[in-house]
């Protein structure tokens, strides 16, 4: 009995990725003209339904105002008794009804467009009475419930939903959400919280994989290997940042072939690296790692003196320093 539940669990979750995998194949222009609407979107992003697309209308209102694009749900029923009065001509009304024929959203509809707002249908009723009331409609068919009897909202629930968030990514990409909004917008979460910090919060300040630009590649390598940061970060007069020796670097400097161990670092090193100061906040190191495409910031003073380092781990919390209240530098 145990297997048997097993193998049938499986069947389910493959349904599922069946039925997303259909919607996703039909994917086209009424997606990016969506997209398009939303991300022109001057008020607020309502989502409307009843039963579990309405359910699923609350996720998706609650990751699109995580992520950047302000949003709500409206129930159906409530709007029209009085709800109405949250819509503006300036939103847009996204409204979910796999048959597209729910009586009570049918009913909220014709008043929702009176007072102005575009609406895109999520449906799999491209013929239906939501369609007929929709600026746009998304298709969401499934080529079957996952439920014996075919009626159980389970895999058209899910590929809703995998659309809601297909919209929300795109648009928060389109929109440039960063990970600095990301911590304005989640202050309470754990990554939200990490990304508050200072970098002198959470910037290694011992056992730096330091060394001068005179030093012999040779050298360079054996702090590389011994510090474990998959960087070398060397110093000219002063200690001051002079340039870096990443893993990358190593890499391409054998496949171009056998380098010259007794050569200074100074004639392979990267002149002029990225840094990071030490009144930036982890969420502005993010930011600059992201768009320089790198996972090692030296962090040096007004004078370009190193003081420390941070690697991208330890702004996810993945390495030696984690998610919780700031610690003492590692």
């Amino acid at each position: 009995m145990r297997n048997i539940g097993i193998e049938r669990g499986k069947e389910v979750l493959n349904i599922e990725i069946e039925g997303i995998g259909s919607v996703r194949d039909r994917l086209g222009e009424s997606f990016a003209q969506a997209v398009d609407l939303l991300a022109a979107c001057r008020g607020r992003i309502a989502l409307t339904g009843i039963g579990k697309s309405g359910l699923i209308g609350r996720k998706i209102a609650a990751t699109l105002s995580s992520t950047g694009a302000p949003a709500y749900f409206l129930h159906p029923v409530e709007g029209l008794h009085g709800d109405l009065g949250a819509i503006r001509s300036e939103d847009v009304v996204i409204a979910l009804s796999y048959s597209g024929k729910t009586e009570e959203l049918l009913t909220v509809l014709p008043p929702i467009r009176r007072l102005g707002p575009k609406i895109i249908a999520i449906t799999s009723g491209l013929c239906s009475p939501l369609a007929g009331l929709a600026d746009l409609i998304l298709d969401v068919t499934v080529p079957r419930e996952a439920c014996s009897m075919n009626l159980v909202p389970t895999s058209s629930t899910t590929a809703t939903l995998a659309l809601g968030d297909a919209l929300a990514v795109c648009l928060m990409e389109s929109k440039g959400f960063s990970p600095k909004d990301f911590g304005r917008y989640h202050p309470g979460g754990s990554l939200g919280s990490r990304l508050a910090l200072a970098v002198t919060d959470i910037m290694h300040t011992k056992g730096l994989p330091l060394a001068s630009s005179d030093a012999s590649l040779r050298e360079v390598l054996s702090v590389l290997d011994a510090c474990g940061f998959g960087a070398v970060i060397l110093t000219g007069e002063g200690k001051r940042l002079a340039g870096i020796i990443t893993d990358g670097d190593v890499r391409r400097l054998f496949c171009r072939g056998e380098p010259d161990l007794r050569q200074a670092a100074a004639a392979v090193m990267r002149s002029g690296p990225s840094y990071a100061r030490l009144d930036m906040s982890a969420a502005e190191l993010m930011d600059l790692m992201e768009q320089k495409t790198i996972t090692v910031l030296p962090v040096v003073d007004e004078d370009l003196r190193v003081r420390g380092i941070v690697h991208l781990h330890d702004l996810l919390g993945k390495g030696a320093l984690r998610f919780s209240a700031p610690q003492a530098n590692a």
